[in-house]
């Protein structure tokens, strides 16, 4: 349990990190471009440890679960890390993280709907309340943030929740950094069969009149210099590579509920840095939003928190 709080400890400082990683190269490279190269680098990397994981079990992959693998790397990696990029463009990266760190509460909603998990009036409470802070942050009566920047955001949140609710089946069988390698090298490869028709000249050209540019003639390999490559590395190995490891580990050691806690300490680190690192204003609807959300993370994930730590005093005094 332990080294669970550990993964979850990393996988707070490196998630709040990603957005302001993300922003200072957002000019540099083609959105999908810098997609695909997160995450294909990123499962490369994993490789190594994903085998070493396999081993450790006795296991092998089957030919069912490279399918399912190829399924949450289209969810997890083509759609909503496309949708995340894009939403990084087009609005704050403090705005993006913390309207992402709404995230439990979509893990539970969509858990109740497709694992026919139990829905309790804190999860519903806790929907309420962040829904309130996103909109407060947003403001519409006093509208300065990217109408599209917020819907990307949301919309982005709640596919990476599907991708966490189906990621979750298969890291009891094979551990969480195999599902994260196996996911980023089919988003990668999945994403590279996107680029490649990118650049057949009737699709390119739709792409282009229809105002989508950037899904148009996706390069490859341009932007990179020495003076990028720092970001990049950090972005594909840290944020990505071992940020998804550490969150997916978290899962394998403690649970679900207790691997939320990332989502309720996301909202409140990830603006500081942001503030500190980019210079983004903080300002007052945006704090008010921020513990709103915090309000309902809390409600949402306390309660299960609650009833595993009894559940473990129980056990103990059993056995005392």
């Amino acid at each position: 349990m332990k080294k669970g709080y550990l993964y979850i400890i990393l996988t707070t400082i490196i998630f709040s990190t990603m957005e302001i990683a993300l922003k200072l190269v957002s000019g540099v490279f083609n959105p999908i471009q810098l997609t695909f190269t997160r995450f294909f680098i990123g499962g490369l990397f994993l490789i190594p440890f994903a085998v070493g994981e396999l081993r450790k079990r006795h296991s092998s992959v089957s030919r069912d679960d490279l399918r399912y693998f190829a399924f949450l790397g289209f969810i997890g990696i083509v759609v909503s890390m496309i949708l995340y990029q894009l939403a990084v463009q087009n609005t704050k990266a403090s705005v993006v993280a913390v309207l992402f760190s709404c995230n439990p509460v979509f893990v539970t909603i969509l858990a109740f709907f497709l694992l026919k998990e139990a829905i309790h009036k804190n999860n519903i409470l806790a929907l309420v309340l962040e829904v309130i802070g996103t909109i407060i942050i947003i403001n519409p009566l006093n509208v300065k943030l990217s109408v599209l920047g917020v819907t990307l955001t949301i919309a982005s949140t709640l596919t990476f929740a599907l991708y966490g609710v189906f990621g979750k089946r298969k890291c009891a069988e094979y551990g969480g950094i195999v599902v994260t390698c196996f996911g980023f090298l089919f988003g990668g490869i999945e994403m590279l069969v996107l680029i490649a028709l990118s650049h057949i000249a009737p699709i390119a050209h739709w792409f282009s009149s229809n105002g989508l540019s950037m899904f148009s003639n996706i390069p490859l390999f341009k932007g990179y210099s020495l003076s990028v490559l720092p970001i990049v590395v950090y972005i594909c190995i840290i944020n990505s590579g071992i940020g998804y490891a550490c969150y997916f580990m978290a899962m394998e050691k403690t649970s679900a509920q207790t691997t939320s806690l990332v989502f309720f300490f996301k909202p409140i680190l990830a603006p500081i840095l942001a503030l500190i690192l980019l210079h983004e204003i903080i300002p007052l609807n945006m704090i008010i939003g921020i513990l709103f959300i915090l309000s309902g993370s809390l409600s949402s994930i306390l309660p299960g928190l609650l009833t595993q730590r009894n559940a473990k005093l129980n056990i103990d005094n059993n056995q005392s």
